[in-house]
């Protein structure tokens, strides 16, 4: 494996924003000399009350991020800010959502992951809300009006403490849903029902429990490590020799972090990277680690090729819920005929074993320049299971949709 290629975490950033003056400001910078026709303004220095002085570029800026932080409230004049489109307040101290965030005419974009929140009101939801991330709060419940957003295609909510949704019904354009690691007692059957739902993530609630297949134990001590080759989400990847009772051998070690990523809980990732078992496009597991000195899990894999790349990247503001192919790296119509084929076959094992991936995305394979592909990044995975069989098949569906996307995206 050459995880270092796999995607890493880009709920709250993703890879290719808008072009715009984004440098990292100081509040020293906008009290002392304040820049004209700033777009893009990020600025995290714990900051514990919202800067009035952003208020002079009310004019021009579209994209706000204020993560890292210790604010914990907005001010009523908030909506001044008629131009912004995009907004990230991750790491904050907020406990309930902002009721002022309602009145922003143009925002589209929400990020709120890991604070503490535990209430959304009624009307704080703004009206064109295309992309909200909760990832990681305090949620026992979500307001209605989040089911009277048409406009909504990306709905991140892993790792709160959720016991029901809204009606979602009317979110016809909604195509990718993060569930994950929260108290739900069941799938609503209208969920699955949307029409362009294709990515969907529901581990770690009561109605899915992770299934531990047996597998081989690696231990801590047979392992020498070498250098750091990637890092994600959900783990840190190393490139390792794994002195085996067969002889030693170069391998890749994946040390999970632990606890909840925007696609949900890393015990769950590592259970259903186990359940697949082999296959032509998957990355080799060698078997699962034991003996790591703080306790952490991990999973040993084989080492993939350096000629192996990422075939896209992760989807940008403007895109949402779609991978930006560079157009210097694009397969070529037989590479690209062989990946869709190796997917359509991988996708269809995966479920003969009861998983469904929650992720077929190109930014999760890697690919050589004969259309040889390897789908890896399993943290959105759930068990099928233990669903009634006709929403196993709904969720199958929604997968089969993916498979479709990305074959318009190689062919089309």
């Amino acid at each position: 494996m050459n995880p270092g290629k796999w995607k890493s975490n880009v709920e709250a950033h993703p890879s290719q924003s808008p072009k715009s003056a984004s440098t990292k400001h100081t509040l020293a910078d906008l009290r002392s000399a304040p820049v004209d026709g700033i777009r893009h303004l990020v600025l995290s220095e714990g900051l514990d009350r919202f800067p009035e002085e952003i208020f002079d570029h009310s004019e021009t800026l579209e994209i706000l991020d204020l993560s890292g932080n210790r604010l914990h409230s907005l001010p009523d004049s908030f909506a001044r800010l008629s131009k912004l489109r995009i907004a990230f307040f991750s790491a904050n101290d907020f406990e309930t959502f902002p009721e002022i965030l309602g009145r922003c005419p143009s925002l589209e974009m929400v990020g709120f992951k890991s604070n503490r929140i535990a209430l959304v009101p009624e009307d704080a939801l703004p009206e064109r809300l295309r992309w909200l991330i909760l990832t990681d709060n305090l949620l026992h419940a979500l307001p209605a009006s989040l089911g009277n957003r048409p406009r909504l295609q990306k709905l991140m909510l892993a790792g709160n403490c959720l016991e029901s949704l809204p009606d979602l019904s009317r979110c016809g354009n909604l195509e990718l849903a993060r569930l994950s690691a929260n108290r739900l007692p069941f799938l609503p059957d209208s969920l699955l029902e949307l029409p362009r739902l294709s990515w969907l993530a529901f581990s770690g609630n009561p109605f899915c429990r992770p299934h531990h297949p047996d597998s081989r134990s690696i231990s801590w001590s047979d392992l020498a490590l070498e250098e750091k080759i990637g890092e994600g989400a959900s783990g840190v990847v190393f490139r390792a020799i794994w002195h085996a009772p067969a002889g030693s051998q170069e391998v890749a070690l994946k040390v999970f972090k632990g606890g909840v990523t925007s696609d949900g809980r890393t015990s769950d990732e590592e259970a259903a990277t186990l359940a697949v078992g082999t296959h032509p496009h998957l990355v080799p597991i060698l078997g699962r680690l034991e003996g790591h000195p703080d306790g952490l899990e991990g999973l040993v894999l084989e080492l993939i090729p350096a000629e192996f790349r990422t075939l896209a990247r992760p989807p940008s503001f403007e895109s949402c819920t779609r991978d930006v192919y560079p157009a210097e790296s694009r397969p070529s119509r037989q590479a690209a005929q062989n990946i869709a084929k190796g997917m359509s076959s991988l996708l269809e094992h995966i479920h003969e074993h009861g998983v469904c991936h929650g992720d077929l995305y190109a930014h999760n394979i890697l690919v050589n320049d004969g259309g040889h592909a390897l789908l890896g990044d399993f943290g959105a995975a759930g068990f099928l299971d233990d669903l009634p069989r006709a929403q196993a098949q709904a969720v199958i569906e929604i997968e089969r949709r993916a498979l479709r996307t990305l074959e318009s995206e190689l062919l089309g």
